[in-house]
């Protein structure tokens, strides 16, 4: 991780836990706002919507990161924001720009490692270099890095620039929407972390029984639907469908959250494929990525050995 700007020991999966031995994330630390008139968001200041100014940074292994690849796809904003995409595989210096397939060079700013990009938006950061990051190219920084606040951006921050007809967040189910990412999120989304990056027994034990809880509620709560709010994804949505992608290729295994497949739940493996099939979905999705990803973690993994398993169509 970063120390005033340093990069000061190997990348570590786990840099704080609680009193049981369980995993803590760090919280974001750019949480600034595009909005359509460069008025403050609800958090730090305002960046004015623009073509072209702003660069968006990934990994496809990260479900955080994917969440604002399919908003940046369901509202059209592919030539409105640009991408990089970083190598599958962790390096003991974080996440790195190359040439493995699907991923790119940094054309932006010429960094090698993703935390090079934190040391320009501020020589003094502390903290882990995480991906997705949001960076304005005219002002030369990071504008956010928390994925839920530019979920929200790709939604309504780009105003007329965006020509996606759907609306992730639509007023109307906001209460319900927000009810339902404040469930899944310490259950599934990061439970599945909880899970395996626990250091006891016992905070092990208390997420995999989170994560179980949390998808049978859900298979409830998506009852016979298509999706969970309306005839189309919203953010509620997006936030299940991260999650599931990865569960069998990564959390069924490598992180012990082997009770039940994805497979095993016919209504969301359907839903997984629903999302998967929708319009600019799919292109978000790389399996290789997500199976060299995470396996390439090497405090769970430490022979780096990839499975060939699962089978793409078992997951869609």
């Amino acid at each position: 991780m970063l120390v005033d700007g340093k990069w000061t020991t190997d990348w570590q999966p786990v840099q704080a836990k609680d009193e049981k031995g369980g995993f803590v994330r760090q919280i974001s630390g750019f949480r600034n706002w595009v909005t359509p008139d460069g008025a403050p968001g609800p958090t730090g200041e305002g960046f004015a919507a623009e073509a072209g100014r702003y660069h968006l940074y990934v990994a496809y292994i990260c479900p955080w990161a994917s969440r604002t690849l399919i908003g940046r796809s369901l509202k059209g904003l592919e030539d409105v924001i640009g991408l990089s995409v970083v190598e599958p595989a962790l390096t003991k210096e974080g996440w790195r720009f190359g040439g493995y397939p699907g991923s790119t060079h940094d054309e932006v700013n010429g960094a090698t490692y993703m935390h090079e990009i934190y040391t320009r938006a501020d020589p003094h950061y502390t903290g882990r270099a995480t991906v997705p990051v949001l960076w304005d190219k005219e002002r030369g920084t990071i504008v956010n890095n928390e994925s839920a606040d530019i979920l929200r951006m790709m939604n309504d921050g780009f105003g007329d620039l965006a020509t996606g007809m759907i609306d992730l967040y639509p007023e109307q189910h906001r209460e319900a929407i927000d009810a339902f990412n404040a469930r899944i999120y310490p259950g599934l989304n990061n439970g599945v972390y909880r899970a395996g990056f626990a250091t006891t027994q016992l905070a092990y034990e208390e997420a995999f029984l989170d994560v179980f809880t949390t998808l049978d509620w859900v298979v409830g709560e998506l009852g016979d639907r298509s999706f969970l709010f309306a005839d189309h994804p919203t953010e509620a949505d997006i936030r299940l469908f991260v999650t599931l992608v990865r569960f069998d290729a990564a959390y069924h295994g490598l992180f012990k959250c082997n009770l039940r497949r994805l497979a095993d739940y016919p209504r969301l493996r359907a839903f997984v494929r629903r999302l998967h099939d929708w319009p600019g979905v799919a292109e978000t999705v790389n399996l290789d990525h997500i199976k060299r990803g995470y396996y390439s973690i090497a405090s769970l993994n430490p022979a780096g050995i990839v499975p060939v398993g699962p089978a793409q169509e078992m997951l869609f």
